[in-house]
């Protein structure tokens, strides 16, 4: 009896070392920790089922996405502004065009969608009334010319105020609502009082609205020679029913700001 378990468990311990030698081999393969040499001829198989893994999970995530639906949705509860030109600090030199040429190109960059050439092929929509279009397969775009802008468009003024020192500030939401903005620094705005009206609401996304172009609010500031020098704080926020901007906690919540300081020293 007491053979016959000895027997047995030399038999037991003999398929255990058989199986960890296997495994052992299998290990070698790709690398042999004795040597510390890897596999040369395994190496791209073992790489290229990485790829094709990383490659079928982003294939099955793309799937999920619909074109016809904007990644991020015409009303949501708070909005994010962004600015142009795009810079935390705004800080020229009026006298030197090389000095702010690089915000003036921003600019121009920015409205080349908006030209009024092509913004009249779009449609006229109602006015303070959303452009509800569900039931539609495409879209229509209502018109944002750029000449809305007046002295901020970069028609009348090549240089958007920036050669003058009361430079022009761009704000844009993410496809959403409504904006005003609210500081002691003298201001004007095209359209007046900071609005973006309903008519160009909601966003159907990049397939179905391919034309679409967001409507802007551009803002001028009219600084004068005693605000030259002075680092001038300036916040824009969005104002609408049930949108938040006094987040403490979220600083760009609905609202963004910037800094600007102009300089006019002789070249």
């Amino acid at each position: 009896m007491i053979e016959k378990e000895e027997k047995e468990e030399k038999e037991e311990n003999k398929e255990e070392m058989k199986q960890m030698k296997e495994k052992e081999s299998c290990q070698d393969l790709i690398y042999n920790p004795r040597t510390g040499e890897s596999h040369p001829s395994l190496l791209p198989v073992f790489y290229g089922f990485l790829a094709g893994m990383f490659s079928l999970t982003m294939w099955v995530m793309l799937q999920t996405l619909d074109e016809n639906v904007p990644r991020y949705q015409d009303r949501v509860a708070n909005p994010g502004l962004v600015i142009r030109p795009h810079a935390a600090e705004i800080s020229f030199n009026r006298s030197d065009q090389t000095n702010y040429n690089q915000y003036v190109q921003q600019l121009h960059k920015l409205l080349q969608d908006y030209n009024d050439s092509l913004q009249e092929r779009n449609d006229l929509c109602l006015v303070d009334e959303y452009t509800e279009q569900d039931d539609k397969p495409l879209k229509k775009v209502c018109q944002f010319k750029r000449s809305t802008l007046r002295q901020c468009s970069g028609l009348t003024d090549n240089s958007f105020g920036f050669a003058e020192g009361k430079p022009c500030i761009i704000i844009k939401m993410n496809r959403v609502r409504t904006t005003t903005e609210d500081n002691p620094l003298q201001m004007q705005y095209f359209p007046s009082e900071g609005r973006l009206d309903k008519m160009f609401f909601p966003y159907y996304g990049k397939k179905a609205h391919s034309d679409y172009v967001q409507p802007l609010v551009a803002v001028k500031l009219l600084l004068t020679k005693d605000d030259y020098d002075v680092e001038q704080m300036v916040e824009c926020r969005v104002e609408g029913s049930h949108l938040r901007n006094d987040d403490d906690r979220d600083k760009f919540q609905g609202r963004v700001s910037f800094r600007v300081k102009v300089s006019n020293v002789e070249i």
